[in-house]
């Protein structure tokens, strides 16, 4: 791997670092597998596999820490958090959970992981990642799907498909501050920030929704509900679960929300703050997870019903590449932006 100064996490999924970004950033991803048994490290640079992390069975989240030493990965087949070794990518610790987990969120001060804990009557649990000890459970109003840290690392955030609420939680105190309630459960979530960097809306994907409610973080409301566009019948891929829209994006500029429509097996570009359709390009089976580049250019889309990545080209809203892991059911991702200074 490489080794910098310093690194700056982008919760996500696979990607490509393009010749502007490349001088003054190197970009590494990690791409897990929900029905594999590892872990993959992709270059992209050249869109090619560099590092296989084995032994982590049914992989759910990832979560790298700040300083790229160091990767967190929620085991759904051993119901641990998986510390591992980012230069040797080896696992060095297995940290028991009190449940099955789902995905896995790190503080932008790399000092807390929270995992989601899925099982009943679910919990967010908090590792220490000092100790690397787990040091609080907290109880939401149930089972968690997939847990999130708001960009200015004070909240940890709760979204249960089940309990159809999103808690958001104090990562101060880690207590719980406020919840709020959906007529459906609550999917991939994503966050536009203030100017100041504070959260501005939460962006939900619902079950049986195809497309994405969004919540105004400050009065705790329902403000939108935003459909994608209409298929014929003979276009759609049904049968996903509740999973008709997964996966959803802000790009760091601020400008594009990227979202995924496992009905339409197509990814959408939306303006914002307008929250206007920009376009939209077919993928192919189950698009899963978005990650965005720095440059705020390029969308990488887990394919997990085709065991590869897509590539968008987020301006155009174009195909441009699909990467070939060998993973297999490929869902959650990180994305890791390593300074070169």
């Amino acid at each position: 791997m490489v080794t910098t100064r310093r690194l700056v996490v982008l919760a996500a999924i696979a990607a490509l670092v393009i010749p502007v970004a490349a001088a003054a950033q190197t970009v590494r991803i990690i791409q897990t597998n929900s029905a594999g048994d590892n872990v993959h490290v992709i270059d992209p640079l050249t869109n090619e596999v560099i590092g296989v992390i084995d032994g982590i069975e049914r992989a759910h989240g990832a979560a790298p820490s700040p300083d790229c030493k160091k990767l967190y990965v929620a085991n759904e087949s051993d119901d641990t958090v998986d510390i591992v070794d980012m230069e040797t990518l080896k696992v060095t610790k297995k940290v028991e959970l009190i449940g099955r987990p789902n995905n896995i969120a790190i503080t932008p001060d790399g000092r807390k992981v929270y995992t989601a804990i899925a099982e009943a009557p679910g919990a967010l649990q908090v590792l220490d990642t000092e100790s690397e000890e787990m040091t609080a459970i907290i109880s939401v109003h149930g089972g968690v799907h997939n847990t999130y840290v708001t960009p200015d690392g004070k909240y940890a955030i709760a979204g249960m498909v089940g309990g159809r609420n999103i808690t958001v939680v104090s990562t101060e105190t880690d207590f719980p501050v406020w919840t709020t309630y959906s007529d459906l459960g609550i999917r991939p979530m994503t966050f536009e920030v203030n100017e100041d960097g504070s959260t501005k809306h939460i962006y939900a994907q619902l079950s049986n929704f195809n497309g994405f409610g969004v919540l105004d973080f400050e009065t705790r409301k329902w403000v939108d509900r935003v459909e994608y566009p209409e298929l014929p019948n003979n276009e759609r891929t049904p049968g996903h679960g509740g999973n008709t829209a997964h996966g959803i994006g802000v790009t760091p500029d601020g400008q594009y929300l990227v979202a995924n429509s496992s009905l339409n097996s197509s990814v959408y570009v939306y303006s914002l703050p307008e929250r206007e359709l920009v376009g939209g390009v077919r993928v192919g089976h189950s698009p899963n997870w978005v990650t965005i580049t720095p440059d705020s250019k390029y969308a990488y889309i887990s394919m997990s019903g085709d065991n590869n990545v897509a590539v968008i080209d987020i301006a155009t809203v174009e195909l441009v590449t699909k990467i070939e892991t060998g993973g297999q059911v490929p869902k959650r991702n990180a994305t890791l932006i390593v300074d070169n200074d």
